[in-house]
């Protein structure tokens, strides 16, 4: 009998205190502390800090370096400190740090927790897709293939090379009988293209261009654009000012276009928190903010860290809206299936 009590409580009389959660010894070690609230004023300070920027990256000037561009480029990985910060709360025994890296966390929440759930649907009647192939991509056909294999269509390219450029029209002419490149972009269509034209993005160049597509259900204005890319430097900051002129353009070519359905496709090099874009995103709505799962993030493709490629709707009802397996591209494709509003033309 003492050798199977023995075996069932263990031989140190350590059985109970075996089954108490380690969440409750840890709070029972705090309990009567009178420095709880004390302690970790610092870490509690810095992830108040945290949640200021998160609340007023608005108000961030950019007129140094364009740090509130920068900002609001990688704002939503600002949330990877959370975690961090409630460790050390945890490690320090710090109410104060606690509380602070709690309300953090709802900030956080309530500027992205909305785009960790999955709002895809099914039906819609038009399936668009847009990638940035790369002016250095090793294999143009493949990468033709692998979008066209998504069932786009409408099919946007940019960073187009003179000499890639046949290589994408014999690779995608199976499966789009319309096309039009303009400069180093071009779209690709399943229905006839009209009113076809370049948009002056204030370059000198062309990297922009706008369409008529004849769907069935109806005509919509589509544009391909690819803004001025962006650099952060050591001494100059983020040099985004070349880019947040086009996209000034961009939003005024948009907003006079006659038809009231417009799709926008392209990497447009900020997201669609940066402020630089207000332009465009203040018209237009995101197909991945409104029916995409996750951040869909779409550069670089080794490790993406932002969305930087863009499917923007007006007059249109996103439907679904994903990414695309990496090609031999920098950037991943990026895709979506709206609905139109036949009644709109």
């Amino acid at each position: 009998m003492a050798q199977a009590y023995m075996t069932e409580t263990g031989s140190d009389g350590r059985g109970p205190e075996r089954r108490d959660s380690r969440l409750r010894r840890l709070l029972d070690g705090w309990r009567g502390d009178r420095g709880i609230w004390r302690r970790g004023l610092i870490l509690a300070a810095l992830a108040l800090l945290l949640a200021l920027v998160m609340l007023t990256h608005a108000r961030i000037p950019n007129r140094i370096g364009n740090l509130g561009s920068l900002t609001e480029t990688f704002l939503p990985w600002l949330g990877v400190f959370i975690p961090v910060l409630l460790v050390l709360a945890f490690v320090r025994r710090s109410a104060s740090a606690l509380i602070a890296v709690l309300l953090t966390g709802a900030v956080w929440l309530n500027l992205f927790g909305g785009l960790l759930t999955d709002k895809t649907g099914a039906g819609g009647d038009l399936t668009v897709a847009t990638h940035n192939v790369n002016a250095d991509n090793p294999d143009p056909s493949g990468t033709a293939q692998d979008v066209a294999a998504s069932g786009a269509d409408v099919l946007a390219l940019e960073e187009l090379t003179a000499s890639a450029v046949p290589v994408y029209e014999k690779a995608l002419a199976p499966t789009y009988k319309y096309h039009s490149v303009q400069g180093t972009v071009g779209l690709w269509s399943k229905y006839p293209l009209g009113d076809v034209r370049p948009v002056d993005i204030k370059l000198g160049w062309t990297r922009a261009m706008r369409a008529t597509v004849t769907a069935p259900a109806g005509p919509v204005a589509v544009y391909v654009a690819h803004l001025p890319s962006v650099r952060v430097k050591m001494k100059a900051g983020f040099t985004a000012h070349q880019r947040d002129k086009s996209a000034n353009a961009l939003g005024e070519a948009i907003a006079d276009d006659p038809l009231k359905q417009v799709v926008l496709l392209g990497d447009l090099n900020g997201t669609m928190n940066d402020r630089a874009l207000n332009a465009v995103t203040a018209q237009m709505r995101s197909t991945q903010g409104a029916a995409g799962s996750g951040f869909g993030f779409s550069w670089p493709a080794s490790f993406p860290m932002a969305r930087i490629d863009q499917i923007m709707v007006k007059g249109i009802e996103p439907v679904t809206s994903w990414t695309l397996p990496a090609t031999g591209s920098d950037h991943l494709p990026v895709a979506a299936r709206v609905k139109m509003d036949a009644t709109a033309s």
